[in-house]
């Protein structure tokens, strides 16, 4: 009777760790290094979406206007905003920067602080006004609205004085109050050289790091767009990817040191494409690149990419973690052009065709580690379609690996792998196995993935994916998608 009861209390106390034990709970990682805040997240999960660039340029032939322009010369013939926006959306873009004042310093809305723009023009007898057309078309067709002011402006004769600046901030305030919400505020790189300047016509030049004052020119956007997110060579918020032909950089860190930076700063192309491993500020890339070869304005006869070069620039910029901007910009007759809509309609085309139907959703995954070996944490996670739960391995464990079964043969391509940034980017490498008559052969290697990374394969036919990871920290995969 005793051992009996000795027994049955060694086995309650048994069932009672148990119990402890797989109620414990495991907590998620810390947060590593730096971290996008939440205008940053929702900047992210945009993607790609279109810049236009339009002013007198466009009736001009120019790509930088002097400034001396006369405002009579804009005179679009039928300009159609919710043209631009239902093509831009029905391409798949998500948002639209409006090029509001370009170099040549022409507004395309009737500021009270120039007779330079618009108010002046024969567009609409004098009374249009463009970006709250366009700003009105974005709403009615769900796209994000953004603004692009040039610090830069060859008509003003204040340009490189004190009260420049004063005059730029006013032109900022009235975009910022005056058009509803803004996603983004572009700030141009390019920045002092010769110009009209109110009659002058001289060459000014001025200290790109300290002329602007763009601490406080910036507190004005956190003023009144307090989501927005602030684009310049050097962000604060989303930086320059180094160059206009379309690409983010192999490896591209979201992470950089801003210290020394500031915008148009010279030399500084190679580390803005890549970023920095162990900078100190989140400050994800940004790739502006045109639909017509290396002009931003549209000129009669331009050259339009190709569906297929578009889509390379699609896997170079959103396939290496960075957000596109598309330039698309209205013809004459303030309308995008025809040309350029079926490019547009050809490149959604191949992107949908591409990206139809993934493999991953219905295939059985699983990982050689998992965090405390909790299903908060679990493999399944990865391909489960929810971007907030993701699979951990342990603090301890800074590489791992995961499996997904196909169950049969089947035709890969592209492999999706998107990294949980909410708590930093980790993963410094990659590699990537197929099975193949029961071996598994390594078919690419990586160095960072971040938001986004999208891997095109030589069309392989494969049973099984395996993903390799080595990461700073341990490694925290949300999504995984194989076509």
């Amino acid at each position: 009777m005793i051992k009996f009861f000795t027994d049955l209390h060694l086995f309650y106390c048994l069932l009672m760790i148990g119990l402890f034990t797989s109620c414990k709970e495991v907590l998620p990682p810390a947060a590593f290094g730096p971290v996008p805040n939440e205008n940053q997240m929702a900047w992210h999960e945009l993607e790609q979406y279109a810049f236009v660039h339009f002013t007198t340029n466009t009736f001009t032939d120019k790509e930088w206007g002097y400034g001396d322009e006369q405002p009579a010369i804009f005179n679009p013939s039928s300009l159609d905003a919710e043209q631009w926006a239902k093509n831009i959306k029905e391409a798949g873009l998500k948002a639209l920067i409006l090029t509001c004042k370009h170099h040549d310093g022409f507004c395309l809305w009737p500021s009270k602080y120039t007779e330079h723009s618009v108010k002046n023009s024969p567009f609409r007898d004098g009374k249009g006004d463009v970006v709250k057309e366009v700003s009105d078309a974005c709403r009615k067709y769900g796209l994000k609205f953004g603004i692009y002011l040039s610090p830069w402006d060859r008509n003003s004769a204040q340009y490189g004085t004190p009260e420049y600046i004063i005059y730029y901030r006013n032109q900022l305030r009235e975009l910022l109050s005056g058009y509803g919400d803004i996603f983004e505020v572009w700030f141009d790189g390019a920045n002092g050289g010769d110009g009209f300047y109110g009659g002058a016509r001289e060459t000014r030049r001025i200290d790109n790091e300290t002329y602007y004052d763009w601490t406080n020119t910036c507190t004005i956007v956190r003023e009144l767009a307090p989501t927005a997110m602030i684009f310049s060579d050097a962000g604060p918020d989303i930086r320059w990817c180094g160059n206009e032909s379309g690409f983010a950089g192999e490896t591209n860190w979201s992470t950089i040191s801003m210290d020394t930076l500031f915008p148009g700063k010279s030399g500084i192309e190679k580390l803005l494409n890549q970023g920095e491993e162990n900078g100190n500020s989140w400050c994800p890339i940004e790739v502006d690149v045109s639909i017509h070869p290396w002009k931003w304005f549209y000129h009669e006869n331009s050259k339009v990419k190709t569906p297929e070069t578009l889509f390379n620039i699609y896997m170079e910029s959103v396939g290496h973690g960075a957000n596109l901007l598309l330039n698309i910009p209205p013809d004459r007759r303030g309308l995008i052009h025809d040309n350029d809509i079926q490019a547009l309609k050809g490149w959604k085309k191949l992107r949908d065709e591409a990206f139809a139907d993934n493999l991953a959703k219905n295939a059985t995954i699983k990982a050689d580690t998992e965090r405390g070996n909790s299903n908060k944490f679990a493999a399944k996670n990865a391909v489960n379609g929810d971007k907030n739960t993701y699979w951990a391995t342990d603090d301890d464990k800074t590489s791992g690996t995961i499996e997904i079964d196909l169950a049969e043969l089947k035709t890969v391509k592209y492999i999706v792998i998107q990294e949980y940034i909410r708590l930093g980017q980790r993963v410094k490498t990659f590699s990537i196995e197929a099975r193949r008559d029961n071996r598994w052969d390594t078919v690419a290697e990586g160095t960072t993935v971040g938001y986004k990374r999208i891997i095109s394969l030589d069309s392989i036919k494969t049973n099984a994916v395996r993903i390799k990871i080595d990461a700073k920290a341990c490694p925290l995969i949300s999504n995984i998608e194989i076509y």
